[in-house]
């Protein structure tokens, strides 16, 4: 093969490695918003040129042949190169723009992070922002994410990450409610309760409790076993329950935030600090990379100035 025609397959190595970092051909081509049936012609083309198969297609997966990786691992660089020289010639106009691809949890997203996206989108009108909004933890560095907020106890090790704020879990319920069944005054009671959780592993709703007002050292955590008419993975839906008085939400301040200021629901057990729900605390990541363009530095920017106050209710 001569170099022209491997110059005419340059854009089919490209996306060769974007399929392997997507792993699947949908997700390849939603990523290079092309139709699923071009990506595939685009890779039979190229394995034509190659003479060797480079994908094992099934009905579920694919999996890539060991011609097929050496391909990819000896392209992969050389387009992020291209890629990060681009993006520094571009940013040379002095004006931040170009695409950021956002991964974070669904209620954050909906609750705090979109209302909150106008201001920073009309003072960078070329920069775009693709959201992803999943409780699924991503890998962003084979994903194709430029960064994701996480709601995590730690900040991972493996990427470079900045502490947003920290939160905390609240005991809500509505006012109709507690005139209904009873205010409780201690975790215990909240056996007696309907109480809309978060269902783990087991399947239970368990809740634990530490005082507020104790020292550490004399602190005995309360464990509650409770249980209710709706469990749901989602603190946006348990929310909402709440607010239809069907019981006590245990949720994320985020999610709570609103409701409570609005007089909707009414923080329960205030003495109490629920623990082991949720995490405690926000963070933004991104991976390691030689160049980080204006625009993804200038949205961890407004990330930090958004939430550095956190929460409260």
């Amino acid at each position: 093969m001569d170099t022209h025609d491997i110059e005419n397959l340059w854009i089919h190595l490209r996306w060769l490695t974007v399929l392997a970092e997507q792993g699947s051909y949908t997700a390849a081509a939603a990523r290079l918003n092309v139709s699923k049936a071009t990506m595939s012609q685009r890779i039979a083309e190229l394995e034509r040129a190659a003479g060797v198969p480079l994908v094992k297609r099934t009905t579920r997966s694919i999996e890539f042949t060991e011609a097929g990786l050496r391909l990819v691992e000896s392209t992969r660089s050389q387009y992020e190169q291209i890629a990060t020289g681009f993006s520094t010639v571009r940013e040379m106009a002095g004006v931040a723009r170009g695409l950021i691809r956002v991964t974070a949890p669904v209620s954050l997203a909906r609750q705090q992070l979109i209302p909150n996206l106008s201001t920073f989108l009309r003072a960078n009108p070329e920069i775009k922002v693709q959201l992803d909004m999943s409780d699924r933890l991503a890998s962003i560095s084979t994903e194709g994410y430029d960064l994701a907020i996480r709601h995590s106890e730690h900040a991972p090790e493996t990427h470079v990450a900045w502490k947003l704020c920290d939160t905390h879990s609240v005991i809500v319920a509505t006012r109709a409610y507690l005139e209904r069944r009873g205010r409780p005054l201690h975790p215990s009671e909240l056996e007696a309760h309907d109480c809309l959780f978060y269902p783990r592993a087991t399947g239970r709703g368990v809740w634990t409790f530490e005082p507020k007002h104790e020292p550490k050292a004399a602190q005995e955590n309360i464990v509650v076993t409770v249980d209710g008419c709706l469990s749901a993975n989602n603190s946006e839906a348990l929310r909402d329950a709440a607010l239809d008085d069907l019981g006590i939400a245990l949720l994320p301040d985020f999610t709570a935030q609103r409701a409570v200021r609005d007089g909707q629901l009414e923080v329960i057990l205030d003495g109490w600090r629920p623990v082991g729900a949720f995490a405690n605390q926000l963070h933004v990541i991104r991976p390691y990379a030689p160049h980080v363009s204006r625009a993804v530095s200038l949205f961890i920017a407004y990330l930090r100035d958004t939430f550095e106050k956190g929460f409260a209710l």
